[in-house]
């Protein structure tokens, strides 16, 4: 029985754009020169603390959550990974914020407010390794002519793959998973595609798709 009232994406392509090979391309052969925003300047200060206090010889394994919202995925993903230092990041400040209310906060986790055009790219250009990566619902963007804000045919994409990690992006939208894949295999990085399930809902908006019927898809990539 379904609960929730979630529309369905709806979208003017039919399968995968087929300009991401193109673009992603371009983008791993140019360096962004856009100037950082302050607040993720002061945010990546803030991390960098954070992590020399809790690691000071930066022997753990570290992790972000990107485009985490209100943070529900970051507890989960600090629970499952004890022993890593988890940074989630969101570029909304009402969500971040709204993460004060969690009760139950690990000492291993972060949630803090940065736009991740610069997050991603400060954090690359510091040689900064993951041992994961999760990118949990980011904004589809589902129209044609929108297809250079997804993440995986933008500049950002370049600082995801230098990033490393094992790289896990889940979306309701099975073109976006599927363009994922493509750009991926463009860098010369593996892709795993499936359905995804689970017993348990991670995020908020996983259990809203989940409750109205819809079928979750994640891609899984070893950027190591």
């Amino acid at each position: 029985m379904q609960t929730g009232n979630s529309r369905s994406i709806t979208s003017n392509q039919l399968g995968p754009h087929e300009k991401v090979p193109e673009l992603v391309r371009r983008h791993l052969s140019n360096t962004s020169q856009k100037p950082y925003n302050q607040h993720t300047l002061d945010a990546f200060e803030e991390v960098q603390k954070w992590r020399e206090q809790l690691d000071p010889d930066l022997l753990k394994p570290l992790i972000f959550d990107s485009c985490c919202g209100v943070g529900e995925s970051t507890a989960h993903i600090a629970a499952q990974f004890p022993d890593a230092l988890v940074v989630g990041i969101d570029k909304s400040e009402l969500r971040t914020n709204k993460h004060a209310h969690y009760g139950d906060k690990s000492p291993n986790y972060l949630v803090i407010r940065a736009d991740l055009n610069d997050f991603w790219r400060l954090a690359n250009t510091a040689q900064w390794q993951l041992s994961h990566h999760f990118l949990l619902y980011p904004n589809p963007y589902p129209k044609s002519s929108q297809v250079q804000r997804r993440w995986h045919a933008c500049a950002a994409f370049k600082d995801i793959i230098g990033l490393g990690g094992i790289l896990e992006v889940r979306s309701n939208w099975q073109i976006y998973i599927q363009e994922f894949a493509i750009a991926l295999n463009t860098a010369e990085k593996p892709a795993a595609v499936s359905p995804y399930q689970s017993d348990e809902s991670q995020t908020p908006f996983e259990r809203k798709y989940w409750a109205s019927g819809q079928q979750s898809w994640q891609v899984i990539s070893d950027l190591s």
